[in-house]
Parts: structure tokens; C-alpha cells; sequence
């Protein structure tokens, strides 16, 4: 059981963690049709914009209701009424998702008054669904805003009276999953003959795609109709310890009964998800999944032998910390360090002697003092390895430096394979492979080859004529058969 730290330091030095309504404003973006937007200022927003567009590289919607001072101070009903109107009539969604910042849960804004009364004065809002998220950034991290708006999208929109559907499935994915993970989980899924219905589904906004005609809205994601009919499933299936709330949540508003799988990354991790599919479905496992984990097998046995006893500081969000850490330990490394953004009961299950809330710095000054091998986080980590001369694998959001960040797959047999084949190829980079220098030539050889001459038994040597000359004189052609017919 690892003992779990938090850092006292005065400041964050290098920050690893990113806010709530970041998280939240990501989940979203998981959803068809949809208008995330921060209630604060308009530097939350431009921050939270940034990030993203810099990890994806794709057009982001995200709105602000562009708090000044005045109207902190006097209450910001007046911009969430005009945002309200402005975005419907605009972009036209059929939802918009509005998230809380430091400034406006530190004034007290009652958003949920505001939204009422602006649905009482505009009747015209009825045809748009309106979703609040209280995140303040003061508090938790990335993950636990993702959490909280997931949480709120299933007690709010799903209807208690839909009918049952066989063979109907929902999926809750943490944010620690990309565009890429949860297209190879709906592969999964649907190879069991069942219907999946993610929330949020980031792979259907966030994966790269040009669509037909512009869109001021999400380009894609759950549609509305999807969530309101989340209680028709036979089971939800939540990946990531962050999503217990939420599948609480619709259990005790629809019924539906829930799994947890706290990883999906790792041989054992995909073996469960897999037994539950083929309980859920009463299939048998398909033979191209049995060959996916035949080379999972394989990849693990060829690369257990670079992983082996290798030292790795991990900084991550407590769920990606947890699936990414717990697999390395299988394949033999040592996890030396661990940093991490915020509480989560995943934390004291780590492998490992110790983990601590903290930042960079705290990750970076841990990684010198115990001697690791490879650093894995997020792009912010760049600075340390260079500083540390170690090899940094880039995990998590922010990746700005890299491109193809959505369709990174971690996940399932095939993704912990990828993983298994791009982290044992950094690991075999660092191996020193001897060149010329390591096999000396004897000062006669090198002497020789200089032109010069070595004298008997002496070790100084004289200049003169190579041994070898420089020129080899050709026989004439009647030289030649004389030779031969000697021979």
C-alpha cells in the first residue's frame, strides 16, 4: 500500500495539474450538438481554448460569459442571460453546458437562479437543454471536473421511464481516455453483438475528422436523444475509478447496474472487461480477440527484457497514474516515483512506496535523488528530462509538442500492445552500442596506417614508409600465364 503525500510548498513551481472546468468543458465536448461555456472571465476561457487546440489541433468550441469587474461584483445574471440568447440564436445548439470558474464560485453566483429565471423571461431557451457544473479551480483537478460533468449530465437529462433494451450497453469513460481509446473500446463492445452508448464520447468530436459543412457547435458526440434514453441499457460498464459517482448516480435514478473497471490498460485489465462482455452477451470470445491477446502475450515477452528493473518517475491524474503504473510494474520496472494531481482512492492501491500531490518540481527533484531511467508525463515535463538528461515519454494532456494525440490507443489488447512496442523502443534507445572507439587498434596498426614506421621492440615510433605501400604494381599479361602455369 503506498503512502500517499501532498506537497506543502508555498507555490506550484511548473504546474502538472490543469483545472476543473477545463475537465468539465472537455466532457462537453463529448456530446453532439453542444455549446460548452465558462461562467468567468475571459482569460479562463482563453487559457482552457489554448490547451486544447494546442493537444488536438482541431477547432474548439468553448464560450465565456466574460466577467469584468463590475459585474463580478454585482452578480452575473445580466452575461449568462445575453450568452444564453446570443448562443442559441447563433450557433443553434440543442445544448448548452455551462461550468463555474474561481471568480464566480468565489462571488456566489447562483447560476441555477439564473437559469431559471432566464427561462421564465426567454420562453424561446425551451427548445435547448441548459446543464450546469459548479467547478471551481480552486479545488481538485482536470479529472474531477470531467467527473463532476458527467455526474451531472446523468441525474439531470436521462428519462425514468424508457423501456429496457436488449443487448444495450452504456459506457462512462474517464477523461484519462483518448478519441483513440474509446473508438478500440466500441470495436470491443460491438464484437459481442452489443450496441454502446458512450458519455461522453470524445471520439465522435475530437478525432480529427473535417466535417461536411461548419459547425459553431461539437462536430459530434452523444446525441441529446442518446443521453435522455441512458436508462433503457441492461448495465453500464464505468472505466475509471472518477466515474463511480456517475454510474451511482444512474443507477439510482434509472436502475441500471453498473461494473468498474479501474484499468483497461494491461493483460489481466482487458481479460476482465473481455469476461464481462461475453457474460453480459452470453458469446463466446471471438477468435480475433483470442489472437489480439496471443500478441499482447508475445509483445509482453519481448519486451519484458527492457523493461526490466528500469527506474520510472510517473506524474499523471490519479486514474492514468493508476492504469499506466500498475502495468509497468508488471513488466518488470520499478516505479521510483509517482506525482500526481489530486485525491482519489487509487492512490494508496499504487505499486509503489510512495505518491505525492504535488507538481514538476516535486517530480523532477525526485527523479534526480533516486536515479530514474524515463520520465512519463505530459509535454510540461520536456524541460526536466533535458535538465535530467533522460528520456521523456509523453503521456496525458497537454502533448502539444507531438501531433496525432487523439488517436493514441492505450487500451484493450491491441492498445497495451502499442504501449508495450513504443515505451520498450524508447527504453532500447538508451542501450549503448560500441562504435570504433571501443576497440583500439595496437600503436603499430595505427602507426602503419599513418605511414610511418614502428622499429623493432620499440614503442616510439620514426617516420619512413608504411609497411604496406601505397601502390601495387599490376603483372603484364604474359606474367600472368607464366604464374598460372607454375602454379
Amino acid at each position: 500500500m503506498a503512502h500517499v503525500v501532498e506537497s506543502k510548498k508555498a507555490c506550484t513551481v511548473n504546474p502538472l495539474k490543469m483545472s476543473q472546468p477545463l475537465g468539465a468543458s472537455y466532457a462537453f465536448m463529448g456530446l453532439e450538438s453542444c455549446m460548452p461555456m465558462m461562467h468567468g472571465s475571459q482569460g479562463c476561457t482563453s487559457f482552457g481554448l489554448v490547451v486544447l487546440v494546442r493537444h488536438f489541433k482541431e477547432a474548439i468550441p468553448l464560450q465565456t460569459t466574460a466577467m469584468n469587474e463590475a459585474t463580478t461584483i454585482m452578480g452575473g445574471y445580466d452575461n449568462i442571460e445575453k450568452a444564453l440568447l446570443n448562443i442559441r440564436s447563433r450557433a443553434k445548439p440543442q445544448l448548452i453546458a455551462i461550468c463555474s470558474t474561481g471568480l464566480t464560485e468565489t462571488k456566489g453566483d447562483d447560476v441555477d437562479g439564473y437559469i431559471a429565471l432566464a427561462r421564465q423571461k426567454h420562453p424561446e431557451l425551451a427548445d435547448t437543454e441548459i446543464v450546469y457544473v459548479s467547478t471551481p479551480d480552486y479545488a481538485g483537478a482536470f479529472q474531477d471536473g470531467w467527473a463532476k460533468a458527467v455526474t451531472t449530465l446523468v441525474k439531470q437529462l436521462p428519462k425514468t421511464d424508457t423501456p429496457r433494451r436488449e443487448g444495450c450497453v452504456n459506457v462512462l469513460p474517464g477523461s484519462h481516455l483518448t478519441p483513440g481509446d474509446i473508438e478500440e473500446l466500441r470495436e470491443l463492445i460491438e464484437a459481442f453483438g452489443l450496441q454502446p452508448v458512450f458519455v461522453p464520447d470524445v471520439s465522435g468530436s475530437l478525432d480529427g475528422h473535417i466535417p461536411d459543412d461548419w459547425l459553431g457547435t461539437t462536430i459530434g458526440g452523444t446525441p441529446l436523444a442518446a443521453l435522455q434514453g441512458l436508462g433503457g441499457a441492461v448495465h453500464t460498464l464505468a472505466i475509471g475509478e472518477q466515474m463511480r459517482p456517475a454510474a451511482e448516480a444512474l443507477q439510482a435514478r434509472c436502475g441500471v447496474p453498473f461494473t468498474l473497471f479501474d484499468r483497461l490498460t494491461g493483460l489481466t485489465a482487458t481479460d476482465a472487461f473481455v469476461r464481462c462482455l461475453s457474460t453480459l452477451s452470453g458469446r463466446a470470445v471471438p477468435q480475433r480477440l483470442r489472437r489480439q491477446r496471443s500478441q499482447l502475450v508475445d509483445a509482453m515477452l519481448d519486451g519484458h527484457f527492457h523493461f526490466g528493473n528500469v527506474k520510472v518517475a510517473l506524474g499523471a491524474e490519479p486514474d492514468l497514474l493508476f492504469a499506466v503504473g500498475s502495468f509497468l510494474t508488471e513488466m518488470g520496472a520499478e516505479l521510483a516515483v509517482c506525482v500526481t494531481t489530486t485525491a482519489s482512492p487509487l492512490l494508496e492501491r499504487m505499486p509503489t512506496a510512495e505518491v505525492v500531490i504535488g507538481d514538476l518540481e516535486d517530480f523532477e527533484q525526485a527523479a534526480k535523488a533516486t536515479g530514474c531511467d524515463l520520465l512519463m508525463t505530459h509535454s510540461h515535463g520536456r524541460q526536466a528530462a533535458e535538465r535530467l538528461g533522460r528520456p521523456l515519454f509523453r503521456l496525458g494532456i497537454p502533448t502539444f509538442d507531438r501531433i496525432g494525440n487523439a488517436h493514441k490507443c492505450y487500451v484493450g489488447y491491441r492498445g497495451t500492445r502499442n504501449f508495450v512496442y513504443e515505451v520498450g523502443n524508447v527504453l532500447m534507445e538508451q542501450i549503448p552500442h560500441h562504435g570504433p572507439g571501443d576497440w583500439p587498434l595496437p600503436e603499430a596498426a595505427v602507426a602503419a596506417a599513418r605511414g610511418v614506421v614502428m622499429p623493432l621492440f620499440s614503442t616510439v615510433p620514426e617516420p619512413g614508409v608504411a609497411h604496406v605501400s601505397a601502390e601495387i604494381p599490376r603483372l603484364s599479361h604474359g606474367s600472368q600465364a607464366a604464374a598460372s602455369a607454375a602454379a
